[in-house]
């Protein structure tokens, strides 16, 4: 496994369309680390999203996919680590623009409000539109200087990450 294997993680709410992505990924011949849960009994989800956007954030993958019954739970906890710009995309134009303007690095779907044929849509735009650069540098070098003065170094490390 190298760094440009994309990790993806997802709760309860998000299993069945993490099936049919891990199935997505599989037949491109993308690499993929399921760091998920494995079935649609609840669990909780900053438990997943730490283990997906702390890879990103360490550098250990460049791109993770975090699925949730909205998202939004998801893209809230993602973003709380240094480095991660986490979307949570409803459109394949989303998904497009946040790649292209953004430099996205970690995909947030809703596994209960977007059909499994727009999940899949909006992960090929995400995974096939490069970044612009240019005049969007200017706004994620803003990003990376708020980081560096809101965010400590410090791990997360939940007391229990069995759940």
């Amino acid at each position: 496994m190298n760094n440009k294997t994309i990790w993806i993680g997802n709760d309860h709410g998000g299993y069945d369309l993490k099936v049919q992505i891990l199935e997505y990924l599989h037949k491109k011949g993308i690499e993929y680390k399921d760091v998920g849960c494995s079935s649609t009994e609840i669990v909780r989800y900053p438990y997943y999203a730490n283990k997906v956007a702390g890879a990103v954030s360490s550098g250990e993958c460049d791109r993770g996919i975090l699925i949730c019954s909205t998202g939004i739970g998801m893209s809230i906890i993602a973003n709380k680590f240094k480095g991660v710009r986490a979307s949570l995309c409803t459109s394949t134009y989303m998904g497009k623009m946040t790649r292209a303007h953004n430099n996205s690095n970690l995909l947030c779907l809703g596994g209960k409000i977007t059909g499994t044929l727009e999940a899949l849509d909006i992960l090929e735009a995400w995974l096939t539109t490069e970044y612009e650069g240019g005049r969007h540098d200017i706004s994620l070098g803003l990003i990376e200087e708020a980081e560096g003065t809101l965010c400590n170094e410090n791990e997360w490390l939940p007391a229990d990450l069995s759940k």
